[in-house]
C-alpha cells in the first residue's frame, strides 16, 4: 500500500510562498495576500497562516509594516557556511575519538535554560562526550542539552551513540526544520570535573563555545556547551570579504 506523506500545512504554505517569490509571480516590495486569501487558498486556520508567514520573515522572505500588511524582500542571500568546528558538533558521533560518557534527564543549569528559553531547573536531557585527539589525550568536552519534552520517544537519553549526529537524529525522530544556530565563544577557569577529565592543571582555563540551534518556528531545539583544552584545539574558519 502506498503512503501520501505530505509535509504540515503551513510548509506547505511557506514553500509554496517561496516558489511564487523566487518565480516573480510575488515581485520585491509587492505585498502578500491577505491572512483571509491565503486561509481560503489553502484551506488553513489563521494561526497555521500566520506561523507560515512568521517563518517566511524571520528567514528573510518577507517585511512586516504594522497596519499595513506584509511585503516581498526577494529570496534571502545564499547563507553563510557552517563554521568547521560547529559542523563537527552537529555530525555524527565518531566511533573511537568521541566517547559518551554518560546521558542522563536533569534540572536544566542557567546557561542551557538561557538559550533555551526555559525557566531554570526545567527538565532536558544532558548528553557528555569526551573528545581526543590522535597523539594528544583529551582535548574537548561537548555537553549536549535537549528540552526534555522534546527528546521524549527520541532514545537520546539512552546515552548510546547517535549514527546521524543529534541534529539529524531529532529531525528525523521528530520532524525538526532547523532555521539557524548562534554561537558564542568565550573562556573561563575550568572547573575541577574539566581538569580531571581533560588532564588539565589546577587554575587552567578552557576555551568555551555554546552552541543554540533553533528550528524555523524561532523555538530553541538544543545547545551544546563545549569546553575546550588550551592548545589542544585549533579553530579555524574561512568566509569572502570585499
Amino acid at each position: 500500500m502506498q503512503l501520501d506523506v505530505r509535509p504540515p500545512k503551513y510548509i506547505q504554505i511557506v514553500n509554496a510562498l517561496q516558489a511564487r517569490i523566487e518565480d516573480g509571480t510575488y515581485g520585491p516590495g509587492l505585498m502578500l495576500p491577505s491572512e483571509t486569501v491565503l486561509m481560503s487558498e489553502f484551506d488553513a486556520s489563521r494561526p497555521v497562516v500566520v506561523r507560515a508567514l512568521e517563518i517566511l520573515r524571520h528567514a528573510g522572505w518577507i517585511e512586516s509594516h504594522q497596519g499595513k500588511g506584509r511585503f516581498v524582500r526577494g529570496k534571502p542571500a545564499p547563507p553563510r557556511a557552517v563554521p568547521t568546528h560547529a559542523a563537527t558538533l552537529l555530525a555524527a558521533d565518531a566511533e573511537g575519538s568521541v566517547r559518551v560518557l554518560d546521558a542522563a534527564e536533569v534540572p536544566a543549569p542557567a546557561t542551557a535554560a538561557a538559550a533555551l528559553g526555559l525557566a531554570p531547573g526545567t527538565p532536558v536531557v544532558m548528553r557528555r562526550h569526551l573528545v581526543s585527539g590522535a597523539g594528544t589525550g583529551p582535548v574537548e568536552l561537548r555537553t549536549y542539552y535537549v528540552p526534555a519534552a522534546l527528546a521524549a520517544g527520541t532514545g537520546i537519553v539512552l546515552g548510546d551513540p547517535l549514527p546521524r549526529g543529534l541534529k539529524e537524529h531529532l529531525h528525523v525522530r521528530k520532524g525538526l526544520q532547523y532555521s539557524h544556530a548562534t554561537e558564542r565563544v568565550s573562556t573561563r577557569p575550568a572547573s575541577t570535573e574539566e581538569q580531571h577529565l581533560l588532564d588539565l592543571d589546577t587554575g587552567d582555563w578552557v576555551l568555551t563555545m555554546q552552541l543554540t540551534v533553533t528550528t524555523r518556528d524561532d523555538t530553541p531545539a538544543f545547545m551544546i556547551d563545549t569546553a575546550a583544552a588550551p592548545g589542544r584545539l585549533d579553530f579555524e574558519d574561512s568566509f569572502p570579504v570585499t
